[in-house]
């Protein structure tokens, strides 16, 4: 008599993954997420007429604007108390050689990953993180002049505006095209979700990042 055979198909084992972002880090973005999407929507709201009427009640419109813009550097101040957060930012201000040619296979189009060399940042995230960050304290001060409209002279007011409203516009703009990416890549955004990347993604994505 011939022994049973088992014909139960065998699990293949789930791929290795290594940790990217602490649950800090990810809290950090979500929150600092949500409050700049909260100033881009009520900021379209408030200049598209389109938006205007279908919302209405301007005055609320203006105050929670405001106050999403004055919260928004919040996040990422509580983070500072994370060892992990703070690794990160001096990683993200640290450039290197490998910047450099990651740069220039990104204005030729090159699309391979041997020629984009890259640690745990690549120089585009780090060239976005370091323009966001500016971007966003320079509307905060424009924002707070146009806020207190008597603490300062008509002419600092107008050029306020000015600034803020044409940088508001470059933000949408590029927030876009960073969002863009992210949903081109469904790994970097499910180590943003969960804190772990696959091992394959880092190795082809980040090859030198040694976490």
């Amino acid at each position: 008599m011939h022994p049973r055979v088992d014909d139960t198909p065998t699990l293949a084992a789930p791929a290795p993954r290594v940790r990217r972002f602490s649950h800090a880090e990810r809290w950090v973005h979500r929150v600092t997420a949500l409050l700049m999407g909260i100033c881009v929507a009520t900021a379209a709201c408030l200049y598209l007429p389109m938006f205007a009427e279908l919302v209405g009640r301007r005055e609320l419109v203006v105050r929670i604007h405001e106050w999403a813009g004055l919260m928004l550097p919040v996040p990422a101040l509580a983070g500072l108390v994370s060892r992990a957060f703070r690794a990160d930012l001096g990683r993200l201000n640290r450039w290197g050689p490998h910047d450099r040619t990651w740069l220039r296979a990104a204005l030729r189009r090159d699309r391979r990953p041997s020629s984009r060399p890259a640690a745990k940042f690549n120089a585009g995230q780090k060239t976005y993180a370091a323009w966001i960050a500016g971007a966003t304290l320079v509307m905060l001060a424009t924002g707070l002049l146009m806020w207190f409209t008597h603490l300062t002279p008509l002419m600092w007011r107008t050029s306020a505006t000015f600034v803020h409203d044409w940088l508001a516009l470059t933000i949408g703009v590029v927030l876009a095209g960073h969002i863009g990416m992210a949903l081109g890549d469904p790994e970097a955004r499910r180590g943003l979700r969960t804190g772990s990347v696959s091992r394959e993604w880092a190795e082809r994505e980040h090859p030198l990042w040694r976490p």
